[in-house]
């Protein structure tokens, strides 16, 4: 059943919409605890693929946000959904932490630093120089390059730390090859999600805060989209986009009635 507004199904990114460095906020409980009472079909979205679904329903809790594990979609699975479609029971050579190695060894995968068929390059804390000379030796010698998210930088309380985007930089240009980026702002993450609760592009919708990878990435999946104003982007950015979303918003506490 479609409301008025004709959307049967949510799509949220996470940071900067629901939470701010681990604070719930403004309308976000509400508006997910609408999204219940409605029996509205949702998954939280991100591009890090550090944790696992369970890791970031935990923080979330904490933050006073509940969003049972079901409900979140990141990166890593995306990626590990990918390559299952792509070659059933294959192996891969895998930089990142839990929530990456979960994902795929639940999607049926080896991980094997000999011969694997994918280089998968994810986030983590400490990236390695050794795992990183080792993917760019294995890339060198015929495995696929694939990439959790493009994004070249993640947030620390010191500052900005190297993130997928920077690390596969690097790789790239030691070997020529290009990774293929699974995450946002690449449609086929919406796409997977959508799989994942049965949802139809025409019925669903996405809320980001950022133009260039919730908006952009919505848009090109054929999804309603809506942006927030609590993240990265500001209203007076918005308008030198070539695309523009559905809707500009203060915050998602806006939209907590469209539901």
């Amino acid at each position: 059943m479609s409301d008025a507004n004709g959307i049967e199904c949510w799509l949220t990114d996470m940071d900067g919409v629901l939470v701010h460095e681990d604070h719930a906020l403004p309308g976000a409980a509400e508006f997910l605890q609408r999204l219940a009472d409605a029996s509205r079909r949702f998954l939280v979205l991100t591009n890090n693929s550090i944790f696992t679904p369970r890791d970031l329903s935990a923080r979330l809790s904490r933050s006073g946000i509940e969003v049972p594990e079901q409900n979140i979609w990141t990166s890593a699975l995306a990626t590990a959904d990918f390559l299952a479609r792509q070659l059933p029971g294959g192996s891969a050579y895998v930089i990142g932490e839990s929530g990456l190695t979960t994902a795929l060894y639940e999607a049926g995968y080896t991980m094997t630093d000999t011969d694997p068929d994918y280089v998968v390059l994810g986030e983590t804390r400490t990236y390695s120089f050794e795992a990183i000379t080792k993917a760019i030796r294995l890339v060198e010698a015929g495995s696929r390059f694939i990439a959790t998210n493009p994004d070249a930088t993640g947030p620390s309380k010191e500052g900005s730390l190297p993130a997928t985007g920077s690390v596969a930089a690097l790789i790239t240009r030691a070997t020529g090859a290009e990774p293929y980026f699974v995450g946002k702002p690449n449609p086929m993450m919406f796409r997977s999600a959508m799989n994942r609760i049965e949802a139809h592009s025409e019925t669903t919708a996405m809320i980001g805060d950022r133009m260039d990878t919730d908006v952009v990435a919505g848009i090109e999946a054929g999804l309603r989209t809506f942006l927030v104003l609590t993240g990265s982007t500001k209203r007076d950015q918005v308008r030198r986009f070539p695309f523009q979303p559905f809707q500009v918003v203060d915050g998602i506490g806006d939209l907590v009635d469209l539901v």
